[in-house]
C-alpha cells in the first residue's frame, strides 16, 4: 500500500566522492507535523535537510511533497528550490546588515511585486508571530542575538511557505535565550500549522519541539519515533547512547513473558526489564538503564533488582548528586536527590526498577 505523508522520502541516497552522506533514507512526514532530524555532526540530516530544499540534487531516490515530485533522478526530475514554496532558516542569522527589520522581512514580498498595503499587512503579521512588534525601524546590529533569529522566522513565514526548514537554528543563541527559542518555535508551529523539518544535534531541543524525532547516524535512521518512546524504549545501543544518560549492562535473556525478561547479566546480576521487541532466550542484550530511575537504598529491601553496591566517587549538582557506584565489576552512574549523601567507600543497595529497564539487542 503507498504511504500517504505530506513529504515523502524514497529510498533517498547521496554521497560526496568517497563518503556516503545518506544512505537509502525512506521517510514520511505528516502535514503539520514537526519532526526532528537528530544525530552527531556528519550523520546526513542537514544533507538530507538540503535534499528537501532542492539546493542538493540526490543521486537516486524521490522526493514528493503534497503529492508532487520535486526531485527524481530517475524521472529527470529536479524543481529549483525557489519553486518549492518552502521557508528556511538556518544556524546563521543570514539577515541584511543594511536594511530594517521590516525590510528585511518584506524582501520576497517586494520581489512578488505585491501592493504596497498588502506587503505591509503580511509583514506586521509575521512580525506579531515572533512577537517583534514595535522594532520594525531596527537595524540587526540594534537586535540580540534572539530577535535576530527572530527576524529570519519572520522573513521565512511571512512567505507563507508549505514547508519550513530549520538548520540548527538555535545553535548560536546562549543557553537561556535557547531554551526561551524553544518554546517560542513550538508555539509558532502550532499557530501556523507549517510542516515543519527541524535539524538539530541538541537532544533537549529535539524532545521539548518534535512530534517525531528521526534519530540518525552514518546517513541511516536508527529509530523514527515520538520523543516518549525515543527516550524509554530505544531500538538500538546508539539511540539509547545518545539521547540522555544510560547505564548498559550486557548479559544473556534466560527468560520471557508478555513483553518482559529475565536477564543473566555477564557479571551474575539476574534482572528483570522490559523488552522493546520480540526476543528469544539466550539472545545476548544490553539491559539500558537511566541514571535517574535507579533509587539507592541504605539496607536491604524485600525487591527484585536489587543489587549491593560501593560509592566510587560523586558530584554535587545542586537539585541532585551525581554518583559512580560498582556493583561488583560493574560500573553504574546514577542520579539521586542530593538529600542522599554516601561517603567515598560507602556501601548501599541499587534498586532497578524493572518497569524503567529495558532489554535492546546487543
Amino acid at each position: 500500500m503507498a504511504s500517504m505523508g505530506f513529504i515523502e522520502l524514497s529510498d533517498l541516497t547521496k554521497t560526496f566522492g568517497e563518503t556516503i552522506a545518506v544512505d537509502h533514507i525512506t521517510l514520511d512526514i505528516e502535514k503539520a507535523e514537526l519532526l526532528t532530524m537528530l544525530g552527531p555532526s556528519g550523520c546526513g540530516k542537514t544533507t538530507t535537510l538540503r535534499m528537501i530544499a532542492g539546493f542538493i540534487k540526490p543521486d537516486s531516490g524521490e522526493i514528493s511533497v503534497g503529492g508532487e515530485v520535486l526531485s527524481s533522478p530517475e524521472k529527470g526530475i529536479h524543481v529549483p528550490p525557489s519553486k518549492r514554496e518552502m521557508g528556511m532558516v538556518f544556524q546563521s542569522f543570514a539577515i541584511w546588515p543594511h536594511m530594517t527589520v521590516f525590510d528585511n522581512v518584506a524582501y520576497g514580498l517586494r520581489i512578488k511585486r505585491l501592493p504596497k498595503d498588502e506587503i505591509e499587512r503580511q509583514v506586521r503579521q509575521a512580525l506579531e508571530m515572533v512577537r517583534l512588534e514595535g522594532l520594525q525601524k531596527r537595524y540587526p546590529s540594534q537586535l540580540s542575538g534572539g530577535q535576530q533569529q527572530r527576524v529570519c522566522l519572520a522573513r521565512s513565514l511571512v512567505r507563507r511557505p508549505r514547508v519550513l526548514l530549520l538548520d540548527e537554528p538555535l545553535a548560536n543563541l546562549d543557553a537561556k535565550l535557547r531554551e526561551e527559542m524553544r518554546f517560542e518555535l513550538k508555539r509558532l508551529q502550532r499557530e501556523t500549522g507549517i510542516t515543519t523539518v527541524y535539524v538539530t544535534h541538541d537532544q533537549a531541543e529535539a524532545m521539548v519541539l518534535s512530534d517525531r524525532i528521526a534519530v540518525m547516524e552514518r546517513g541511516t535512521i536508527h529509530q523514527l519515533d515520538a520523543p516518549t518512546n525515543i527516550y524509554e524504549k530505544p531500538k538500538t545501543k546508539f539511540v539509547g547512547d545518545f539521547i540522555g544518560l544510560s547505564n548498559f549492562i550486557p548479559g544473556k535473556i534466560t527468560a520471557t513473558t508478555n513483553g518482559t525478561a529475565v536477564v543473566s547479566s555477564q557479571r551474575g546480576h539476574v534482572i528483570h526489564c522490559r523488552i522493546s521487541e520480540k526476543m528469544e532466550k539466550d539472545k545476548e542484550v544490553l539491559v539500558l538503564v537511566r541514571p535517574e530511575d535507579i533509587e539507592i537504598y541504605r539496607s536491604r529491601q524485600q525487591l527484585s533488582n536489587l543489587f549491593r553496591a560501593k560509592v566510587v566517587e560523586c558530584a554535587y549538582l545542586g537539585n541532585s548528586r551525581d554518583y559512580r557506584f560498582n556493583m561488583g565489576e560493574q560500573r553504574v552512574r546514577v542520579q539521586s536527590p542530593s538529600s542522599i549523601v554516601l561517603k567515598d567507600g560507602e556501601e548501599a543497595y541499587l534498586h532497578f526498577n524493572p518497569e524503567r529497564c529495558v532489554a535492546i539487542s546487543a
